[in-house]
């Protein structure tokens, strides 16, 4: 046997080798895809009710800023409204005041008259007593 059939055998040996690690590395990898399939499938399929739940809870969110965005102008209308009360108020107060000041001010001079008739009444009843004796 000469050394070029020597390293022909090893070739060879080596080709077949080859050959075969490269035909289990195949073989894992299908299994590898297999499963990267899979799980994806699984994670889709468990993904699925979850969006749409999200979608619901954004869609329920978006009718809560618009109940809150209804209710904010509701409270601005209300707020309005108060402050026109308020005003309402306040012009009332002054014109009970004014009307107060312009009853107490015709009572002092109901009274100051009364008492001057009163005076003046007393002085003539007494001259006409005094003055009949």
């Amino acid at each position: 046997m000469d050394w070029n059939n020597i390293w022909l055998g090893i070739i060879a040996i080596a080709a077949v080798a080859l050959a075969g690690y490269i035909i289990s590395l195949i073989i894992e990898l299908k299994k590898t895809v297999r499963s990267v399939n899979e799980l994806l499938k699984t994670t889709e399929d468990n993904l699925n009710p979850t969006l749409e739940e999200l979608q619901q809870t954004l869609r329920s969110l978006r009718n809560v800023t618009d109940d809150i965005n209804e209710v904010t102008s509701d409270v601005k209308v209300l707020s309005k409204s108060v402050r026109d009360v308020g005003e309402n108020v306040s012009h009332v107060s002054g014109l009970i005041s004014t009307v107060t000041s312009l009853a107490a001010m015709k009572a002092s001079g109901l009274r100051a008259g009364v008492k001057a008739g009163m005076g003046v009444l007393m002085s003539n009843l007494f001259s006409r007593i005094g003055g009949g004796k």
